[in-house]
């Protein structure tokens, strides 16, 4: 006969699956590359990429997508706007994270994730409140702005937040992830430049556009946007680099996760350049089959350090 706490771990599992399984195929519907990268963990901290993946995905969709499938069924204010739905949503988080109680499946999970990884509730609070500016900023004027004001709380705190599943050994992880969680958002404003467009957003400094001559709301690819965009490029493979010994400070698993994340994701910078710059036409991406023989790649070379 099962112990009693055997069955209540058992239940409690039971009880998650659901929603680890919603997390998961919102990973592997719309964040490929990481879903690519986790196949190198074991269950465990597969499981907790999808439920921190989930959480910024349904934030960011509450902005961005409202008529989302996914978000149908979360409760959340009807016929409010995106700013109350937000806030309903982070207040739900908070919830969960603290209690482990919601009706939504995916959400139980997403709290069980949090609490799991024993995540700061500053990381959460940097990170809803990146998203509260996409309802009130749609242009940036600097670099510096773009990144200490928007990005630290969207793309450098995802990082961090990935740090726990990732188990680093040693605490000088902390930068390299930061920069890795940066150039994947810088990767994606300079692949989306179109579609942020569509929404009435730049994510491009406008000191810089104004330098180069450039307005992207013209949508073409000129002599001068080249230029622009090659800035952009080289900017971003600085925060590549900077991230890239921070996959030496991981273990084996985790290392190969991030190699081929890393390996995948940057990859899509080369498909910019091979399409002469132009971010308006397509959404430029890496095919399934290059991102295969890139997780190869990872397997053979994406090396850790061992833990003592």
């Amino acid at each position: 006969m099962q112990s009693a706490a055997v069955q209540s771990t058992a239940g409690l599992r039971d009880d998650l699956e659901p929603g680890l399984r919603a997390c998961r195929d919102l990973t592997r519907a719309f964040g490929t590359t990481y879903y690519w990268g986790t196949l190198f963990l074991p269950p465990e901290q597969r499981r907790d990429v999808y439920g921190v993946y989930a959480l910024c995905r349904l934030a960011d969709d509450i902005v961005d997508e409202p008529e989302a499938r996914h978000l149908r069924d979360l409760d959340l204010p009807a016929d409010a706007d995106a700013g109350v739905r937000l806030n309903a949503f982070s207040e739900r988080f908070y919830t969960v994270w603290e209690t482990g109680q919601d009706p939504h499946p995916t959400l139980r999970a997403i709290g069980a994730t949090a609490r799991r990884l024993e995540l700061d509730r500053g990381c959460f609070e940097r990170f809803f409140g990146a998203m509260a500016l996409d309802l009130e900023r749609s242009s940036w004027s600097s670099w510096p702005e773009l990144r200490d004001v928007y990005m630290e709380g969207s793309a450098a705190v995802i990082g961090e937040m990935m740090l726990p599943v990732l188990r680093p050994l040693t605490a000088e992880a902390l930068g390299p992830a930061r920069s890795l969680g940066l150039a994947f958002q810088l990767t994606n404003f300079i692949r989306d430049v179109g579609e942020d467009l569509d929404r009435g957003r730049v994510y491009l400094p406008a000191d810089e556009l104004s330098r180069f001559g450039v307005d992207p709301w013209q949508r073409r690819v000129t002599p001068a946007w080249r230029d622009f965009l090659a800035a952009q490029i080289a900017r971003n493979r600085e925060l590549y680099a900077l991230a890239e010994p921070g996959v030496g400070m991981l273990p084996s698993a985790s290392a190969r996760c991030v190699a081929a994340a890393l390996r995948m994701y940057s990859a899509i910078l080369t498909r910019i350049e091979a399409a002469d710059y132009d971010v308006f036409s397509a959404r430029r991406r890496v095919s399934p089959a290059a991102k295969a023989a890139m997780a190869l790649a990872a397997l053979a070379t994406g090396r850790g350090r061992t833990a003592p």
